[in-house]
């Protein structure tokens, strides 16, 4: 799906999220729903927008405040990634999905 298809399908529905990253060691989002995983090389977020992979070292959740949907994320930031929120559930539902796929 191209960007222009998401925008014809009303993707976002005016959803507006942010995502600043600072010298790649602090990491705020909004529109956080929900943290579904984290350790210290992987956090998995919920957000409006599909699910949010941020990959890194010594990563630790600095604020988590789901009342205003905001999260900050310090540590060696290396990746972000977004997935489809309808791709995950059609693939088997999330982690135990994929790793008894």
């Amino acid at each position: 799906m191209t960007i222009d298809d998401k925008k014809n399908n009303n993707f976002t529905n005016n959803i507006v999220q942010n995502l600043v990253l600072e010298n790649r060691e602090k990491l705020s989002i909004s529109g956080v729903l929900d943290v579904l995983s984290f350790d210290d090389q992987i956090v998995i977020l919920e957000t409006e927008l599909g699910l949010l992979t941020v990959k890194g070292e010594n990563l630790r959740i600095n604020k988590l405040s789901l009342d205003t949907a905001e999260v900050i994320i310090d540590g060696e930031i290396y990746n972000l990634g977004y997935s489809e929120k309808e791709l995950d559930k059609k693939s088997g539902g999330g982690l135990l999905g994929k790793i008894f796929k």
